[in-house]
């Protein structure tokens, strides 16, 4: 039985630009540095974003950083992370602070939520969603 994801991994070519967009977005924090010791296959980062680190680590999720070469090329391949509503014009200056590019949204719905698309120094794609799951299906199941 699948319990839930382990961890996430991005492979990037710069761990220190990285760790800003983590932080500053999305308000990650550093649980690990291995600096020039390489347990895996390059110098790796370890993060948690969300959850509460005194008191609820598992609810937390865990996002590593390894140096290396990104994708080739953007896709829309992407991880979305929650927002609230409230936070999304923070976030959004959050990202546009650290220069990074934003991708136009798709067109959407009314009770779809909103996003924030935006790439990383390696072409990574992220996103910030307002919605939930719940929300998008009971919109769906609606005529037009």
């Amino acid at each position: 039985m699948i319990a839930g994801i382990s961890h996430l991994t991005f492979i990037v070519r710069d761990l220190d630009a990285m760790e800003q967009v983590l932080t500053c977005v999305l308000d990650a924090r550093k649980v690990y540095d291995s600096g020039p010791a390489t347990f895996s296959l390059s110098p790796e980062r370890f993060f948690l974003i969300a959850g509460d680190a005194a008191s609820d680590e598992a609810a937390a999720i865990w996002v590593v950083i390894m140096e290396g070469r990104g994708p080739a090329e953007r896709t829309y391949d992407h991880v979305a992370f929650k927002i609230a509503e409230a936070d999304y014009d923070e976030r959004l200056a959050r990202v546009q602070s650290l220069g990074l590019d934003l991708r136009a949204g798709r067109p959407r719905v009314e009770g779809e939520g909103r996003s924030i698309y935006f790439y990383d120094h390696d072409r990574h794609l992220f996103e910030l969603h307002t919605g939930t799951l719940p929300e998008r299906l009971a919109r769906y199941r609606r005529q037009p």
